[in-house]
């Protein structure tokens, strides 16, 4: 087996997001158009996607860090028009991308047509994240949409199989296409359920931060695989279980949340770069497929369906955002008022992403009684062009758009006050919790350790506050800032002492890791207090 590829892929993908960061174009436009770039320059070997590897090995841990990020809360209070646009959306934009396809690409028949529009209809996770995270758009419009993005690759998975079976000659029906949607929910959902749960108690059971991390890399998969062995959804399982896990992150030991956080936070910045580079990278293998197809006729093609997704997106759009509360009392009384900027700016997050590239790769080359796949080349080739159409045009112009509509910021002063308030509260329940323990026998320190305890807690509740306080006029540094640097300098200052030391053989190398851990945690103490 060659690694030399794999190597290249991660090694050249992880540059261009760390270039992409200087620059103000969004990192997976940057690594997209890398990989169209490269895809061309010769000795560079082909990367094609492989369905066996993007679905179950790449899938799984980019929903899950996703996921666990998302606030459980919030999914909560937008279930209704989450579950509009990863349910309702994915199946008009199947049935309405399917039929342009079937109207405007001859011979092309309507199942046919139907496996691409289940392809192409679920935007990204991994894009509309990115994306929204570059761009700060309001919280609430964030949640739709990472919501949106989370689940519908389930309703697109299953519409896409059902679809195909009708291609491929399985005899696929209405009820039965229910059937196994609902199948697919109901079961990846009660997976999650059933997992999540021991998974969390092996979690906070486990007592060695290594293994722990190691739990949490497995779980993502653990979830998938067991959900689609069981021919339900391993999206809805894997999303089910990160969620939980998520909300109750704080039952979990200190140390494992911060290994677990750095952990993560690298293996989702491999894995987004890796796979928004492979993206670009299809090119040629897409290219090479259209050899019995005038390139003005694929042309036509693929710009008549990239407008129809777009368009589609609108039609669904606004009518799901205001026609509920036009219709439902309720949804009036519990929800808020939409807008039509909030709508725009949904109707236009439409980013299709690799998902849609790993399904397409896995529609058969023949059907039943060994025929061809009807102009499975051709599918391939749209849904290359509506991915990166999506990707450029949308991704491209998205960030423009929302300073456009010029919503409102986030107010930072307020933001800052709820901070305040939450640690006050939070730092005389621990003054009171440490009177206790001190009034225990049990618990006796000498008076400056004692000290050390309550003056930890004081910093800690007057550092958000010092926030809002005046600057230094010399340096434009906050009182908080200033607090941290001098802290980090004296930190500094004691990690140099302990280097020198080793030097010197006056200690060895294992306990100058020792003493530089104890220094790395209380730096990442300060640093944490102040921001």
């Amino acid at each position: 087996m060659d690694v030399m590829p794999l190597l290249l892929l991660v090694a050249g993908s992880a540059a261009v997001a760390g270039a992409a960061r200087r620059t103000p174009v969004p990192a997976p436009l940057l690594l997209v158009a890398a990989g169209l770039a490269v895809s061309y320059v010769p000795g560079v070997p082909d990367y094609t996607l492989d369905p066996a590897v993007v679905l179950p090995l790449l899938l799984p841990p980019l929903l899950y860090t996703s996921a666990i990020d998302s606030s459980y809360l919030d999914l909560r209070a937008q279930l209704r028009p989450v579950a509009l646009l990863s349910v309702g959306y994915v199946l008009f934009a199947t049935f309405a991308v399917g039929w342009a396809a079937y109207l405007i690409v001859p011979d092309l028949p309507l199942t046919a047509a139907l496996v691409l529009g289940a392809v192409v209809a679920p935007p990204d996770a991994v894009a509309a994240t990115a994306v929204a995270r570059r761009v700060g758009l309001p919280s609430r419009i964030t949640t739709i949409l990472q919501g949106e993005s989370l689940l519908n690759d389930a309703t697109a998975i299953t519409a896409y199989k059902v679809a195909l079976a009708a291609a491929v000659g399985e005899g696929a029906t209405w009820a039965g296409g229910v059937e196994e949607f609902l199948i697919a929910a109901v079961g990846g959902v009660g997976v999650g359920l059933v997992l999540m749960a021991p998974l969390h108690w092996l979690r906070t059971h486990l007592r060695e931060a290594l293994l722990q991390n190691t739990l949490s890399l497995l779980i993502p998969f653990v979830a998938y695989g067991v959900a689609e062995q069981l021919h339900a959804s391993g999206v809805l399982a894997v999303v089910t279980v990160a969620l939980y896990l998520g909300h109750r992150a704080w039952e979990v030991d200190f140390a494992t949340r911060l290994q677990e956080e750095a952990v993560w936070k690298m293996v989702a910045f491999v894995l987004e770069s890796a796979v928004f580079a492979l993206i670009g990278l299809q090119l040629p293998v897409v290219v090479r497929g259209l050899e019995t197809y005038a390139g003005a006729d694929a042309a036509w093609y693929a710009i008549v369906l990239f407008l129809v997704v777009v368009a589609a997106r609108f039609v669904w759009v606004y009518p799901a955002a205001f026609l509920p509360r036009l219709l439902s009392r309720r949804v009036r009384e519990r929800e808020a008022n939409p807008t039509w900027r909030g709508a725009m700016v949904t109707g236009w997050a439409g980013m299709r992403g690799v998902v849609s590239l790993a399904i397409a790769f896995s529609v058969p080359v023949t059907v039943h009684g060994g025929g061809p796949f009807p102009q499975r080349n051709l599918l391939l080739f749209l849904t290359f062009t509506t991915v990166i159409g999506t990707l450029v045009v949308q991704g491209l112009t998205l960030p423009p758009l929302i300073r456009l509509l010029k919503f409102p910021g986030r107010d930072a002063h307020a933001a800052t006050l709820a901070e305040a308030n939450a640690q006050a509260q939070a730092s005389l329940a621990a003054e009171r919790r440490l009177e206790e323990l001190l009034a225990d026998e049990r618990n006796t320190l000498p008076p400056p350790l004692a000290e050390r305890l309550r003056a930890v807690l004081e910093r800690r509740r007057n550092a958000v506050w010092e926030r809002l306080g005046q600057t230094n006029p010399v340096t434009g540094e906050s009182v908080d800032d200033t607090y941290r640097r001098l802290s980090r300098d004296m930190i500094g200052a004691e990690r140099e002492v302990f280097v020198r030391l080793r030097d010197g053989r006056y200690i060895d190398d294992e306990m100058l890791r020792t003493l530089l851990r104890r220094l790395d945690l209380e730096e990442a103490a300060v640093y944490r207090e102040a921001t």
